[in-house]
């Protein structure tokens, strides 16, 4: 029989001020309207899912242009950016004070699995990636989620990096839904 467990009452993470992190990140951040950064994730991770299932591998495969990503190649950028943010957040959110290089998304993508998984497995890659940012992020206690750390050359806060990670989600899944899955 499982105990009862007490229920931690949820921790209302304030929106990043702009000094939070570099003003590029503002166009992923100003798609969040929602207050709730976890709920939101949460949500987000059920839109995508429903979005993505019934896909063939050839719409996996589609490109709305030639030199475009395809549709799995972008969803496997927004796993590896989502990865990349999160554990910076970790990172700052622990203390660590070193300065976290930049990547280069491009080749991320280029020396990426993407195009040759199937779409299933690019689909259970997203939402094992998503569970575990949120699961991080719920194990924070209050102080970390305002704790600054130097990413790219750039001050940034872990929520500042959570609320990038839900708006540059956002901002793809709003590509694929316009430029690839139109009308699905």
């Amino acid at each position: 029989m499982l105990e009862e467990v007490a229920t931690v009452p949820a921790l209302v993470i304030a929106r990043p001020q702009s000094g939070e992190y570099a003003p590029y990140y503002e166009r992923y951040i100003s798609l969040i309207e929602d207050n709730d950064i976890l709920a939101t994730l949460d949500r987000q991770r059920r839109e995508m899912v429903l979005l993505l299932s019934g896909l063939s591998e050839e719409q996996g495969d589609f490109r709305y242009a030639p030199e475009k990503w395809s549709a799995k190649q972008v969803l496997g950028h927004v796993c590896d950016t989502e990865r990349v943010f999160a554990y910076r957040a970790l990172r700052i959110s622990r203390g660590d004070a070193t300065p976290m290089e930049g990547f280069e998304q491009d080749d991320y993508v280029k020396n990426g699995p993407f195009a040759r998984h199937v779409i299933a497995e690019v689909i259970e890659d997203y939402i094992a990636v998503r569970r575990a940012t949120i699961s991080l992020l719920r194990s924070l206690e209050e102080a970390a989620w305002s704790r600054r750390g130097v990413a790219n050359k750039n001050e940034v806060t872990v929520r500042a990096l959570a609320y990038t990670i839900a708006g540059h989600e956002a901002h793809h899944r709003r590509i694929l839904e316009e430029k690839y899955f139109e009308g699905r």
